[in-house]
């Protein structure tokens, strides 16, 4: 047997730091969705917020997917091949396009989609933005705008939302 040995030299080779690649393709479909053992589905989402040079906090809210549905937060399917935490962390990059840092979760939520008609268990995190990004997933149709937390309250459409919201006051602010 004859070992072959190969070299390979390059001159003034330096090499780009990768920055982070932002996908800019939602997931789609069901065939990963988790459901629990009564057959509820599992959705995940996050309050993303920030701290105003002030020291007072910010929420991100989104615009809904159909039109006239008011502002929510950002939230969709707990996927089998991903942590609760990554299916948070994605999530919200596909439809609010941040990152940062994820929080204990806040709690779970039991709602019935007015869409699909079922039970879903909704578990809500916070999660202190680091990054924004121009462009992500969903820029195309849904818009995003920071808001104080009481104006978040009054805006959010979807009452677990809304008491999500509340648990994350008195979390942060009591």
């Amino acid at each position: 047997m004859t070992d072959l040995y190969v070299s390979l030299y390059i001159s003034n080779y330096s090499p780009t730091p990768i920055q982070k690649v932002v996908s800019l393709v939602s997931r789609t479909g069901r065939d990963l969705q988790r459901y629990d053992a009564t057959g509820y589905r599992q959705v995940v989402g996050c309050i993303p917020y920030r701290y105003k040079n002030d020291g007072e906090i910010e929420v991100l809210l989104i615009s809904a997917q159909k039109k006239g549905k008011g502002m929510l937060l950002p939230k969709g399917g707990w996927e089998m091949d991903e942590s609760i935490e990554e299916a948070a962390l994605r999530e919200t990059m596909e439809e609010a396009g941040v990152t940062g840092h994820l929080e204990e979760t806040l709690g779970k939520w039991q709602y019935k989609s007015k869409r699909h008609n079922m039970v879903h268990d909704g578990f809500m995190f916070p999660l202190l933005v680091s990054e924004q990004f121009e462009q992500w997933p969903e820029s195309g149709f849904r818009q995003r705008k920071w808001v104080c937390l009481s104006e978040a309250i009054d805006l959010c459409q979807i009452w677990w939302m809304r008491e999500a919201l509340e648990v994350f006051v008195d979390r942060k602010c009591l």
